[in-house]
């Protein structure tokens, strides 16, 4: 690791960073998963047999699937709220567990309730299935919903997005709503727990219809007005390393959008190939008045076919999304650890962040060092330091352990790190972070990957 500048401003006090509301968020979903326990509860007298034990093991499972399909839909709407106080990453991991929740439960209200109506009928459990699909009301748009919402499941899996594209994923996922619509009906014309029930059915409405007003809201009708109100297009692409380019994005009244130096948004450029995709990337430069800039690495089709975009092309963009922002900044000193394209939200943070202020850049060669020429003159304009952790002439990587960490700089528990950089390398980090000392509430992060 080598310093090109060891000049240190005057560290402030650090102000304390706002709460978190994930404790209250997290808190409200499991308050209703007990009133959705408790709904069940209240409307069952005794459960006798077998049958009535699958029955009533199917019941509650089809309540929390209903209940799940909600949440799962509220946390795709991208609110604010959640994007910006919580952080993208969180979210996105509270997602994908509520969808694992939901197929699962799904699978087991289908299980369960086919083999108790078996048992109460003493027939087969393929005659039970073909009567319940092609006989009770509304069963075929359910049945549809169910396929959709298990396709969604298995494109999810980590093996087999590592095989299929961005947009393919991207768009199966877009049919968790269709699924979710389908499903509905059956819920209130089978479900017992409904039926003649007003005050139960005018809950469950409400929550479906909040959810549904979320996804209008923020992700219809908020970008759309986002969009109309700034008009954005692409003003210039230049070369930043290699297979890394730098994207000017020109608008009105861009301080007007609230957007924060390590914040991103979901970029969709209205090109040939590219109109369909939302992708997000990180602002790799403070926003201005009417420019902001992203850095994108060529890594997938998306990303490559960024690099050839002409100038005057439209773009629509949703945000700005993430909380890796100043505001988690507890401490008087800050280290800022990059790994490769992970520099953007980072190169922002270096200039803006107050403080005592240290980056970690970490590429394979020189070569690879996007905007290392703008991070040099950042350190040496506020007296920050900049340190390249790069391979040795034979390919060794550098030594990032805890006790070459300890070595480079100090007293780690001293300082919030702000970390991003490819999935492996941040884990690694992350673990060698707390291992030397750092509280895990000073090690701010975010990620893309769900």
């Amino acid at each position: 690791m080598t310093t090109v500048d060891e000049r240190r401003a005057a560290p402030p006090v650090a102000s304390p960073a706002r709460p978190s509301p994930a404790a209250a968020v997290a808190a409200a979903i499991w308050a209703g998963v007990a009133a959705v326990i408790a709904l069940w509860w209240s409307d069952t007298a005794t459960v006798v047999g077998t049958a009535g034990w699958l029955t009533g093991a199917g019941r509650i499972a089809g309540l929390l699937c209903g209940y799940a399909c909600a949440v799962l839909v509220a946390l795709m709407a991208r609110v604010p709220l959640l994007e910006r106080r919580i952080g993208s990453d969180r979210v996105a991991r509270w997602h994908a567990m509520a969808g694992r929740y939901t197929v699962c439960l799904l699978l087991a209200h289908i299980a369960l309730i086919l083999a108790g109506y078996a048992a109460q009928d003493h027939a087969s459990l393929l005659h039970e299935t073909l009567t319940v699909v092609l006989d009770y009301p509304d069963m075929l748009k359910a049945t549809a919903g169910t396929v959709i919402l298990i396709a969604v499941g298995v494109t999810s899996a980590r093996a087999v997005r590592r095989r299929t594209g961005y947009e393919f994923w991207y768009y199966v996922h877009l049919l968790t709503y269709a699924a979710v619509f389908l499903a509905f009906g059956h819920q209130l014309t089978l479900g017992n727990d409904f039926n003649g029930k007003p005050v139960a059915t005018a809950f469950w409405y409400a929550l479906y219809l909040g959810a549904a007003a979320l996804v209008v809201w923020f992700r219809l009708l908020t970008p759309w007005r986002l969009n109309s109100r700034h008009r954005l297009r692409v003003e210039s692409v230049h070369p930043e390393a290699p297979g890394v380019y730098s994207v000017v994005v020109r608008g009105r009244h861009l301080d007007r959008l609230g957007a924060r130096p390590g914040q991103f948004f979901r970029w969709r450029f209205l090109a040939p190939g590219l109109a369909w995709t939302s992708t997000p990337y990180s602002l790799s430069a403070p926003p201005r008045e009417d420019r902001m800039r992203i850095t994108v690495k060529a890594l997938g089709g998306h990303s490559a076919a960024v690099a050839v975009l002409r100038p005057g092309t439209r773009v629509w963009a949703e945000g700005p999304y993430g909380s890796l922002t100043a505001d988690r900044r507890t401490a008087a000193k800050s280290l800022l650890i990059a790994g490769g394209v992970g520099i953007t939200p980072l190169r922002a943070l270096f200039e803006t962040l107050p403080g005592e202020v240290t980056l970690l850049y970490r590429a394979r060669r020189v070569e690879d060092l996007a905007l290392g020429g703008e991070l040099e003159a950042l350190a040496r304009r506020r007296g920050a330091r900049v340190r390249y952790a790069l391979n040795g002439p034979h390919g060794e990587r550098p030594d990032l352990s805890a006790a070459a960490l300890r070595r480079a700089f100090g007293d780690l528990a001293a300082y919030d790190v702000y970390l991003c950089g490819p999935h492996g390398f941040a884990t690694y980090v992350y673990e060698q972070l707390r291992a030397a000392g750092v509280p895990d509430r000073r090690i701010h992060h975010e990620s893309f990957e769900l």
